[in-house]
């Protein structure tokens, strides 16, 4: 795995670390509702996907993690896999995102262009 991919890697992992704080701790906060497409009156609907969404991202995280850790470790061939699932996965999550709501197009920007990149330096 190259230096590029793992650096990339780490910095996705951050990023979904900062959306699961934000969905699973932070979603009532007035500054998210432009981004979850929420008010206040949507709470108690949407409390159960945005905290399980929250948490997927944050073990999606984890996975990139520890895909990271196995591959400069000794164990590429499982780091690497890890990583590129992790990679394709976000990426197929972007496009059903932006198709299922076309208002969270630059959500699906975010998610899915570095996903994209890193799926490619893994290819």
């Amino acid at each position: 795995m190259s230096t590029a991919a793992q650096v990339l890697a780490i910095c996705i992992a951050v990023m979904l670390a900062v959306v699961f704080v934000m969905e699973s701790i932070l979603y009532r906060h007035p500054r998210l509702y432009p981004l979850f497409l929420t008010k206040p009156t949507d709470f108690d609907a949407v409390r159960l996907w945005t905290v399980n969404v929250g948490w997927y991202n944050l073990t999606t995280a984890a996975a990139l993690v520890i895909g990271v850790i196995l591959a400069v470790n000794g164990h590429e061939p499982a780091g690497e896999a890890l990583v590129t699932f992790t990679a394709a996965q976000h990426t197929f999550l972007a496009v059903v995102l932006v198709v299922t709501e076309r208002r969270l197009w630059l959500n699906a920007l975010m998610e899915g262009i570095p996903a994209a990149i890193l799926l490619i330096l893994m290819l």
